[in-house]
């Protein structure tokens, strides 16, 4: 009997080495809490741990795309989100990364990032050359919001440290220093609502102020290639907008290192689209993970092959 017992035991063993073996622990970078990465990476966490077999992802909070881009880089098992201005620096080396390029692949382009600049009636600011001597967030150190803020600044004609009284916050830091009138507008880049906008816009006695900025645009493309659009946030998407708000919007995409494995980057993007419901349940900017989309020209980074696999099998023609 002991040695039956014993045989049972080391065979349970063996079956957890193995399943332990074949385990994929996986994670994803995101952004602050206030914004729309870290709950979207919340929603792709839970369908890749659920629908990939042996694998078990987690969504991390971070200060954004130039995080999440070392991180990748890092060698470790993340994915992460960037927008493309961002991705394209760390894949070149320039900017922030200069001197050292990371090893990036797209695994799939997300949704439209769309720059917000934020004031509040009341500071004075109803246009960008107002901006000049205010006290002005340009985003959380590490995040992307950072990089495109100052290039709208520069498109401007502003100077980011001679003209501006410049902090560095996060969206939901930056809606509090607003609110307690410790800064007089801020940048944030992200998608449609974002929460912590959407929060500011509801505070009583307060009436959101959001700067046009749409005309800087070609002069952004000429400077850093054709990475912006001109669009707008619809009047009806925060309350106490009086008119659509022309901006600079960017891409969003999903990357990895190179190194991962053609399966791997396949099953994750596969379980992205076949469960994308259950992601748009958790932020509706889901919505826009569509196939047609997955062009080459919409990033500056090359696919994954483990991506370009699932496409063609979806009939995509990425290039």
């Amino acid at each position: 009997m002991n040695v039956l017992i014993t045989r049972i035991g080391l065979l349970l063993g063996s079956l957890a080495l193995a399943f332990g073996a074949n385990a994929q622990n996986i994670s994803i970078a995101t952004g602050g809490t206030g914004g729309v990465y870290y709950p979207m990476g919340g929603g792709i966490a839970a369908v890749l741990s659920k629908h990939v077999p042996g694998m078990q992802a987690t969504a991390e909070v971070t200060g954004g795309s130039v995080d999440n881009l070392k991180l990748v880089g890092s060698g470790k098992p993340y994915i992460g989100f960037t927008m493309t201005d961002a991705g394209q620096d760390a894949f070149r080396g320039e900017d922030k990364f200069k001197g050292n390029k990371v090893a990036l692949k797209t695994l799939m382009i997300l949704y439209p990032n769309r720059m917000h600049v934020v004031s509040v009636e009341g500071r004075g600011i109803a246009r960008m050359a107002d901006l000049k001597g205010k006290r002005v967030s340009t985003g959380s150190p590490g995040s992307a919001t950072e990089v495109m803020a100052f290039r709208v600044i520069e498109a401007a004609g502003l100077d980011k440290d001679a003209d501006l009284k410049r902090e560095r916050l996060g969206v939901a830091e930056s809606v509090n220093a607003i609110k307690d009138g410790k800064i007089d507008a801020f940048f944030w880049v992200g998608g449609l609502p974002t929460a912590a906008v959407t929060d500011l816009a509801n505070t009583p006695n307060t009436k959101l102020k959001m700067i046009d900025h749409a005309d800087l645009v070609p002069a952004m493309n000429r400077k850093h290639g054709n990475l912006y659009v001109q669009d707008a946030i619809p009047k009806d998407t925060y309350k106490g907008m009086d008119a659509d708000n022309h901006q600079a919007t960017v891409m969003n995409v999903l990357v990895a290192h190179e190194s991962m494995d053609e399966k791997t980057a396949y099953n994750i993007v596969k379980a992205i689209f076949d469960r994308k419901d259950d992601i748009v349940a958790v932020h509706k900017e889901a919505a826009n993970f569509k196939l047609e989309n997955q062009k080459a020209s919409a990033s500056p980074i090359p696919f994954h092959p483990g991506a370009l696999k699932y496409f063609q099998e979806k009939g995509v023609k990425v290039n």
